[in-house]
């Protein structure tokens, strides 16, 4: 072989292997640019906020981050569910990811998101930014405009947060949180109304917005709004315990009921009417504090069974399971006053340790959701999230949109909040 095409072999080597190298830097280098590129968006709630407030906080937040990755790429971080006002069976310092009540797949449809957990193992209990959020101080004018403005904290639940050597620290979520600064803001407008501020923030990888109940609905019942929430499945674990309570106690299946959904919920657009539910009427009856906070909507245990009973005959049915969180000797006097079989679903140890009270307010809320007719209480988001489930799947708006009356003999029923695609 001579030495000049000695010569040209020796070179192609060297620039294939130069090539290959240099494929690989870019390679990383586009790896770590998407990861440079991240941005994270933290948030919470109120700590007094109840489960089926808070997710729908979470609709709020969710399509504010859909908004915001019209400018760059964002990650809502979700924060864990702890012990709850409402809950009973959750030991204090107890945290439960999102994944153990909704599939965290069909979340990721509709925008990227993330457990708080998984976002501290990558980048630890660090935070840019943070935003207490908070109404205006001053008396309502009558002028509403969409503002904020960076204001001195007036609530105690800005004060979890103390400054040491120019970082800011505070416990949430069992992890102490490190904050390089922390700002007040009044506000009063939608959570796109955040906009301006969270984009111009380039330098901010992660920011945390506290007490975000504080913003409105951009899209309330509308397209954006519905997308959001479809994308709330269940965990698969949770709908597999409806599942067996309703076949084995409720004669109830997804197909004699006609409630069956397609995989992925884009491509579920049902027509009301097409769903027909189990043989049983559902009812949600909110007592403990609602009786004395709500007493006027709220039914006497005698006058609930009344309504139930004329639901019962109406819908030539016999069975009616009741979602409730009265306490033991209520449910049994209304089941003597019930004419015919009321049922109530029995945690099992093993369902209370993967979810505690939220694993049992959404088993309950899936086996109404299936009912051949459910009627609610008066302002209550868990009856609320019952007829967003029963909107999805396709129910007669009649049979859905219900609730018990109080002291009065009529009363006004909820408003429909039908399905838009």
């Amino acid at each position: 072989m001579s030495s000049s095409l000695v010569k040209i072999l020796l070179c192609l080597v060297c620039f294939t292997l130069f090539v290959y190298v240099r494929s690989k830097e870019e390679e990383e280098s586009c790896e770590l640019g998407s990861e440079r590129s991240a941005r994270y968006l933290l948030y919470d709630v109120n700590p007094g906020e109840g489960f089926n407030l808070r997710r729908d906080v979470y609709l709020r937040i969710a399509n504010l981050v859909r908004k915001l990755n019209q400018f760059d790429n964002w990650v809502l971080v979700l924060p864990p569910w702890g012990n709850l006002y409402h809950w009973r069976n959750v030991p204090r310092g107890t945290y439960f990811p999102w994944k153990a009540y909704f599939d965290m797949p069909s979340l990721n449809k509709w925008i990227q998101v993330m457990e708080f957990e998984d976002y501290v193992k990558v980048h630890g209990p660090r935070i840019r930014s943070a935003y207490v959020l908070q109404h205006y101080d001053e008396e309502w004018s009558g002028n509403w405009q969409e503002k904020y403005d960076e204001r001195p904290c007036v609530n105690e639940h800005s004060f979890i947060f103390r400054e040491e050597d120019e970082i800011w620290h505070g416990m949430k979520w069992g992890t102490v949180l490190e904050m390089q600064q922390l700002k007040c803001l009044s506000v009063q407008g939608y959570a796109s109304s955040l906009l301006p501020l969270l984009t111009k923030e380039d330098d901010s990888r992660s920011i945390y917005l506290r007490r975000s109940e504080t913003v409105l609905h951009d899209d309330f019942g509308g397209q954006w709004y519905w997308s959001a929430r479809r994308s709330m499945r269940f965990a698969a674990s949770l709908l597999k315990e409806a599942q067996r309570f309703r076949h084995e106690v409720l004669n109830s299946d997804d197909t004699h009921d006609k409630t069956q959904v397609k995989d992925d919920w884009r491509d579920t657009k049902p027509e009301h009417g097409t769903a027909l539910g189990g043989p049983y009427i559902s009812v949600h009856l909110r007592r403990r504090d609602f009786v004395h906070a709500r007493n006027s909507e709220i039914p006497s245990l005698k006058k609930a069974a009344k309504q139930i009973n004329q639901i019962l005959k109406r819908e030539n049915l016999t069975t009616v399971f009741v979602a409730t969180d009265a306490p033991a000797q209520e449910v049994e006097e209304l089941r003597t006053l019930v004419e015919g079989v009321l049922v109530v679903y029995e945690p099992s140890t093993e369902v209370l340790q993967r979810g505690g009270d939220g694993a049992v307010a959404i088993i309950d809320q899936i086996i109404c959701s299936h009912a051949r007719y459910f009627t609610g209480t008066y302002e209550s988001t868990f009856s609320f999230r019952i007829q967003e489930e029963r909107e999805i799947m396709g129910f007669q708006v009649e049979t859905t949109f219900n609730r018990l009356c109080g002291k009065n003999a009529k009363c006004e029923q909820p408003a429909k909040w039908k399905i838009s695609y």
